[in-house]
């Protein structure tokens, strides 16, 4: 499997938070999980970030977690960095998801804050370097504040750049200040790599300094993903400006059907489904789009250009 010292250090492109092909809220979809995996290294990617927000992670069971785990380990085979969300609310359960993370061969792990109690800076460094030290993999924070209900400050970043095994930051805020800042302090680090969640933002974040995105969408068209952060990385700003439309479009159209919660992973799933990629299932207590709704994602599917 694909060793740190292996790694581009830091790790530029694209990194889909992959969604997870269910069959119902237990049962893994096998066949729909080799179609997303092959799908999503045709199109380029750098990596693959399993059991995050889009995978659904804190919504699967233990034992569902740990079978995506060992077969998407099993199906990339090394060929690019598997990085696993390991969020949790309860220490030992994270370390312990980790551990398996490393038994199956996967690169890296990436934690958010526990997103119950919301512990302060002093804590949050603790908990992270206490997992960081259990387990043998890197680690990768990602700072996601709308769900865990606290971030990682500035203080907390400069206490965790000085472990050799903390590696890099995905950023899911949204908040472009904080972000600018948050580039100017990880320079000290010019090893770690620096993610954007939102999609709509990677381009402006990319061009600025990050390396690239971790972007639901990518899920849908990776091409179109992996391009734009090429183009950003190469500074080519006409060809950036004209894919970021792209992406601003794609987006704009899949994450705003239907009602309720989770509208990214609703229309990305969807939109799969449609694309004969995998079912559409999600876990509980998510519902899938109902039958008006994915008809419009069928039209918005067409209007991209990615159904005939």
């Amino acid at each position: 499997m694909t060793s740190l010292r292996a790694w581009p250090r830091p790790l530029r492109g694209v990194v889909p938070p992959m969604i997870t092909p269910l069959r119902d809220t237990e049962t893994l979809d096998h066949a729909g999980l080799e179609r997303v995996v092959g799908r999503l290294l045709d199109g380029g990617v750098a990596g693959i970030f399993i059991l995050g927000t889009t995978g659904e992670g804190p919504s699967l069971s233990d034992r569902l977690r740990q079978e995506t785990i060992s077969a998407v380990c099993n199906l990339v085979q090394g060929r690019i960095p598997v990085l696993v969300g390991i969020t949790e609310t309860c220490l030992t359960a994270a370390i312990e998801l980790a551990k398996v993370a490393e038994e199956c061969g996967a690169d890296a792990v990436v934690t958010a804050p526990p997103y119950y109690f919301s512990p302060d800076s002093r804590e949050l460094v603790r908990y992270v370097e206490r997992i960081t030290d259990s387990i043998g993999l890197p680690m990768v924070v990602y700072n996601i504040p709308s769900l865990t209900g606290c971030f990682f400050d500035f203080d907390a970043i400069r206490q965790l750049m000085q472990h050799d095994r903390i590696i890099g930051f995905k950023d899911s805020s949204g908040d472009m200040l904080y972000f600018h800042k948050m580039l100017q302090l990880i320079r000290q680090r010019p090893d770690w790599t620096v993610l954007m969640g939102p999609e709509e933002l990677t381009a402006e974040a990319v061009l600025m300094g990050a390396h690239g995105g971790i972007n639901g969408g990518a899920n849908v068209h990776p091409r179109l993903y992996v391009d734009l952060c090429a183009a950003a990385l190469a500074g080519d700003l006409a060809r950036t400006r004209e894919l970021h439309l792209q992406v601003l479009d794609l987006a704009g159209r899949l994450y705003s059907v239907g009602t309720g919660s989770a509208p990214v992973i609703k229309g990305i799933k969807a939109a799969l489904d449609i694309l004969g990629v995998c079912r559409d299932v999600c876990a509980e207590p998510l519902i899938p789009l109902a039958g008006p709704e994915k008809l419009l994602v069928r039209q918005h599917l067409r209007d991209l250009g990615l159904l005939e």
